[in-house]
């Protein structure tokens, strides 16, 4: 029989979860590319779960940690001449593509481009 009458609970509870920055992932995760290199030594050193590195490993691999610079897309600047047309509005949704006129110039955007991508451009064209 069991004399204690007192109950302790013990509460396993996790903290906050970690957010990393992703040029430390990258970082980590290059760092554990190279010949020879330990995982579990890498994870340890940088206070990381090895298991974590393995799915950043992976993550990176299937090219979805990215760079922090973001790629750039091919642009070519032509003169406006006179005799173009624009495209309508309702075929240049159709076929994914952005037409953007500028003075005497017209940037045409193939494709869905990401905010960051059009900021970038609409920034490069008021520079001109």
């Amino acid at each position: 029989m069991d004399t204690n009458s007192k109950a302790v609970m013990v509460s396993k509870r996790r903290g906050p979860y970690r957010h990393h920055p992703l040029a430390l992932k990258r970082a980590i995760v290059e760092e554990t590319l190279q010949p020879g290199a330990s995982v579990a030594q890498i994870a340890r050193k940088h206070g990381v779960n090895a298991n974590q590195v393995f799915l950043w490993r992976k993550t990176y691999r299937e090219g979805l940690l990215p760079d922090a610079k973001p790629a750039l897309l091919p642009v070519t600047l032509t003169p406006l001449m006179a005799s173009d047309q624009l495209p309508a509005v309702s075929s240049s949704a159709s076929t994914g593509c952005l037409t953007i006129e500028f003075g005497q110039v017209r940037v045409r955007i193939e494709g869905r481009p990401d905010a960051e991508i059009l900021r970038l451009v609409l920034a490069e064209l008021q520079q001109r």
